[in-house]
């Protein structure tokens, strides 16, 4: 079930994986290495579903990392964000088994992002800020509330040493960018990646039982966008402040493009961090493996969007790019959309919106970043 979640979402991934494992390998030992999740999904024939047996939980949960490492930032994720931040943490009690499950959340940091996403940020020597960070956080925060809930102290201080590196890596990140000149749209998309990962981070700590409020670590780690006077400097408040004023509408789930199976065809046509779709929908326009039919789909779906998802700006900057840089296409897919389509198009609110150049909106997002940058 979990495998054709991925393939259903990310078919191109066939192309890309391993060789079979040797008899009697087990998945929990197969993710050392940048491609560990395709390894890892390759032999989830290894465990035996849906009747799980209690030694094989090590290798489910594998298996469920590596589908979401794979999937996360598709459109259609697998669902199983509650099992790997918080319910199969719960299935033993063995430290030996718990401390397997904190190895492979450790390795995770190790695996490639390309080809899976589009939504990655770099800066200086800081490597690699992603919406991926925040799931390794959730898994890790996970795995911390049963170690501190079962005294298991070496791995509870292991699990807690990671998560204080990662957050003072993308704090880092973000500070450089925040505070370099004509950096402004690089630290917009980390300002969301930074505050959708500190919610993951929450979401794990949410898992933690017989924890009180007050406890040192659960002060320390949770609601890190919503305090600035805790570790990192209040970096994830500035984050979250940016993220409320230029990029709360830009959240949402993508709701409208997941039932279109074209774009699932390609990692080419993996959605980027929004506002700035300005480049995906050039990119819509003049994909090679889209056809006329397709880019009516798109195209209505982007449309209506943009009524769907109020405040959003994303939908008419893919669609303002796509008609600035593929006219032809997008007025072949327009005449061909369906007359409810055609009328919101029409409308002057839909009009003015799309007529922003490119350089005009993305001055009005920097001057934003700015603001905070003053305050920071």
């Amino acid at each position: 079930m979990i495998l054709e979640q991925v393939w259903n979402t990310a078919p191109f991934l066939k192309d890309r994986l391993a060789p079979p494992a040797p008899p009697g390998a087990r998945l929990i030992q197969l993710g050392d290495d940048p491609l560990g999740f395709l390894t890892i999904l390759q032999n989830s024939h290894l465990i035996d579903l849906p009747e799980l047996r209690a030694h094989q939980l090590e290798d489910y949960f594998a298996l469920c990392l590596s589908a979401h490492h794979a999937t996360v930032a598709t459109f259609v994720p697998t669902d199983v964000d509650t099992k790997i931040r918080g319910l199969l943490w719960r299935e033993s009690r063995d430290p030996a088994v718990l401390g397997h499950l904190l190895e492979l959340t450790l390795q995770m940091a190790r695996w490639t992002l390309h080809g899976i996403s589009t939504r990655v940020d770099e800066v200086a020597n800081s490597g690699p800020v992603s919406g991926h960070d925040g799931e390794r956080l959730g898994a890790l925060a996970g795995s911390l509330g049963r170690f501190l809930g079962l005294h298991l102290l070496p791995l509870a201080e292991k699990a807690e040493t990671a998560i204080d590196e990662e957050l003072n890596r993308e704090a880092v990140a973000f500070r450089i960018a925040l505070h370099e000149p004509g950096h402004e749209l690089l630290a917009l998309r980390l300002a969301m990646s930074l505050t959708h990962n500190v919610g993951d981070l929450d979401q794990g700590i949410s898992f933690w039982d017989g924890i009180p409020a007050d406890h040192p670590t659960k002060l320390r780690f949770h609601r890190l966008a919503h305090e600035n006077t805790r570790p990192y400097q209040g970096t994830f408040a500035a984050a979250a402040a940016i993220y409320k004023t230029a990029l709360a509408a830009e959240g949402h789930r993508h709701y409208p493009l997941r039932p279109i199976r074209a774009l699932r065809q390609s990692p080419d046509l993996l959605l980027p961090l929004g506002p700035g779709l300005d480049d995906w929908g050039a990119l819509i326009g003049r994909h090679p493996s889209l056809t006329p039919a397709d880019r009516v789909e798109i195209l209505s779906a982007l449309v209506t969007g943009c009524k769907k998802v109020p405040n959003q700006q994303g939908y008419y900057r893919a669609l303002a790019g796509w008609r600035d840089t593929a006219q032809r296409t997008f007025d072949v897919a327009a005449e061909n959309a369906s007359t409810t389509v055609q009328k919101l198009m029409r409308e002057a609110t839909f009009r003015q919106i799309l007529a922003v150049p490119r350089i005009s909106f993305e001055s009005t997002l920097r001057k934003k970043v700015a603001a905070v940058r003053k305050l920071n």
